[in-house]
């Protein structure tokens, strides 16, 4: 397509303006339609005008929105004017500026009541009888053969009498107003022109010199176009190829045809949304009250927004023109073209995939076609894969595709055949293709394959898997082990390659196997072959390793003995905790050597405690004062001796408690 120069066109909301005498109208012709699987359709229409030109277009009131926001016109010697439209509510829009409402013209009697104080002059039996409106009333009149029908009383003040008319007996009735006569005819107009079965008409005015050719595109939304999938794969399961082709699913909802359209379909995920721009907005503005006395009011500014066509065009859209000529109007119904006669040119873009069609097409206003976008043959191998939620003891046959060409495939649905050597072509099953950039691989699961079977059987492990002592601190690491054992049993004559999609889990890793493993977002799949009438069995470990940290010398005569009981523990270290029980066990020794001390020089001084009192109020001289003294005296000396042995006994503990710091500081233990 030749570069075109393209402008900014205003939007207005109502159609004043009018071309320039000399000005020649060419008519819009719908040339290229691109839809995306963005679910938006572009359509670009154009005409081949002279001078300057007033260019008209309707579009459903339901595409208004999507027009107003992304319209855009290419002028290639000119410049675009303005592009206007009726209001979103045109008839209300009319009537805002009429004494009557859109009620007032359902009938005679109602628009009369409404001009009440109008001047009119009416026609009828009794003459001319000209006056201002005072009311139409409605009054059941007799019949001569009996019966009553409804008549309507006009009453006219005329002269300074109040005189009474026939409605339905006039001949006429003639406003005398010609300002009201205007507004009436307008009204009558307005609802003959404007009642559009929810369509607005665009303009589109460009000034320009000479003949030339102007192209007016938007982007609107559209059923979402659907990729389906048939691939043939051959009998022998050994084979490495198989026959794709790929069908475009269209429907046309635009409300017209596409009638000899250059044709481009758009696989990707653009952005896109809808604004409501053809609605009507007010911005809500807080009240200021007038200073009467200084007269002062702030100027009020109401901004300076303005609404524009959007000039962006996608790269992917350009240069896509296609040849003269089109091919016959589609039958209605869903239309099939011959592949080898339409296939379109692919091109892959940096975000998506464009399949343009070199012909022009032809799809009537309400019809589904079905289009050839791919077909060849691509590198395929059978598999079974197993996946747990899908069949507990099956496997899936399945077929791996590898795109080997230069373009994606879009996602889509997918119907299996199996192609046998004689030619004999059977359904086996359906699938789902995910998009399938060039050079990347996607399975199709696509049935059960029921001459597999698959049992598994889960344990769970746990083991010290490494220790180290620096500085004092013990540093185990435990490693926890999933287990899973898959027996599989093969199909009685033929082979089979299994795939076994296992879970990955967050935070462990695959010990075993160590080969034939791929990785999905959340799976292992693991490639085992299985020869016919083979039962093989899969191993599939996973290891989380736990780390845990302790100080040696915070550990207690309890915990030793846990960690010395456990068959885990490696020599080296079973050693290294005897050893330290050893020297806990001194420490507790002599610190419970201590605390019996204590305990008795706690116990003494309570006892002479209770002596001193009981002396107190014993006779002095008696007896039992003498016993009690005595007793005092041999306290003392027994306090005297276990309070000269407590400093030896602190300091065994203290000597203990050294020797456990000393072997536990001077320890290393690599793992």
């Amino acid at each position: 397509m030749d570069h075109h120069l393209w402008t900014t066109a205003t939007l207005a909301a109502d159609a004043t303006g009018v071309a320039r005498p000399g000005t020649t109208e060419g008519a819009l012709s719908l040339r290229r339609v691109v839809l995306s699987t963005g679910g938006v359709g572009y359509f670009e229409y154009e005409a081949r005008v002279r001078g300057d030109a007033e260019l008209r277009l309707e579009v459903r009131l339901d595409q208004v929105d999507d027009v107003l926001k992304s319209i855009v016109v290419y002028d290639d010697r000119g410049v675009t004017g303005n592009i206007t439209l009726p209001g979103r509510e045109p008839l209300r829009d009319l009537f805002r500026e009429l004494p009557f409402d859109e009620g007032a013209l359902e009938s005679e009697a109602a628009l009369l009541n409404a001009l009440r104080g109008a001047e009119v002059r009416t026609r009828g039996p009794e003459g001319i009888v000209a006056g201002r409106i005072v009311a139409v009333t409605a009054a059941q009149v007799a019949l001569p053969g009996g019966g009553s029908e409804n008549r309507h009383r006009l009453a006219l003040m005329s002269g300074g009498a109040l005189k009474q008319v026939v409605l339905e007996e006039l001949e006429s009735v003639e406003l005398a107003e010609e300002r009201l006569r205007q507004q009436v005819g307008a009204a009558l107009l307005g609802l003959s022109t404007r009642r559009e079965r929810n369509r607005r008409e665009l303009v589109v005015r460009t000034a320009g010199e000479g003949e030339r050719v102007v192209r007016v595109a938007y982007v609107i939304e559209v059923p979402l176009w659907k990729t389906s999938y048939r691939l043939t794969v051959p009998e022998d399961a050994q084979a490495k190829t198989g026959a794709l082709s790929g069908w475009a699913i269209v429907e046309n909802q635009s409300g017209g045809d596409w009638e000899n359209v250059d044709f481009t379909l758009v696989s990707g995920n653009p952005v896109t949304f809808r604004q409501a721009l053809y609605e009507i907005y007010y911005v809500s503005r807080p009240e200021v009250p007038v200073d009467v006395a200084e007269r002062v009011l702030p100027r009020l500014d109401d901004g300076a927004a303005a609404l524009a066509a959007r000039a962006a065009r996608h790269a992917g859209y350009q240069g896509l023109a296609g040849p003269a000529g089109a091919p016959a109007p589609a039958e209605k119904g869903v239309v099939e073209e011959k592949a080898q006669d339409r296939a379109p040119e692919r091109k892959e873009a940096a975000t998506q995939v464009v399949f343009h069609f070199p012909a022009p097409l032809t799809i009537a206003s309400g019809q589904t076609a079905l289009l050839p976008i791919v077909e060849r043959e691509i590198p395929a191998e059978r598999v079974g894969l197993y996946q747990r939620e899908a069949s507990a003891h099956r496997p899936l046959a399945s077929v791996r595709l590898r795109n080997d060409g230069d373009t994606s495939l879009p996602p889509g649905a997918m119907t299996v055949y199996e192609r046998s050597a004689g030619g004999v072509v059977t359904y086996v099953g359906d699938a789902r293709l995910a998009a399938l950039p060039p050079g990347e691989s996607r399975l199709v699961s696509f049935a059960v394959d029921l001459k597999v079977r698959i049992d598994r059987e889960e344990r769970a492990e746990e083991a010290i898997s490494r220790a180290r002592i620096q500085g004092g601190m013990l540093e185990l690491v435990r490693t926890a082990r999933k287990v899973t054992v898959y027996t599989i049993v093969g199909a009685a004559r033929e082979p089979r390659v299994v795939l076994i999609e296992h879970p990955r889990l967050a935070g462990w890793e695959l010990a075993e196997p160590k080969e034939g493993v791929e990785t999905t977002r959340d799976r292992y799949r693991i490639r085992r072959e299985v020869a016919a009438g083979e039962t093989a069995r899969l191993t599939v470990a996973l290891e989380h390793p736990v780390s845990h940290t302790i100080a040696l010398t915070s550990l207690t005569s309890e915990q030793i003995e846990v960690y010395l009981s456990s068959r885990e523990i490696p020599e080296a270290l079973r050693a290294v905790f005897k050893r330290i029980a050893e020297l806990r066990a001194a420490v507790e020794a002599q610190r419970r050597a201590l605390s019996a001390l204590e305990a008795e020089l706690a116990a003494l001084r309570g006892e002479q405690e209770r002596v001193r009192e009981n002396l107190k109020v014993v006779p002095a001289g008696s007896a039992l004062q003498e016993r009690y003294l005595r007793a005092l005296s041999e306290q003392e000396d027994r306090i005297a001796a276990v309070s000269a042995k407590l400093p030896g006994a602190r300091e065994a503990v203290a000597s203990a408690e050294r020797a456990l710091a000393d072997y536990v500081r001077d320890l290393s233990l690599a793992p």
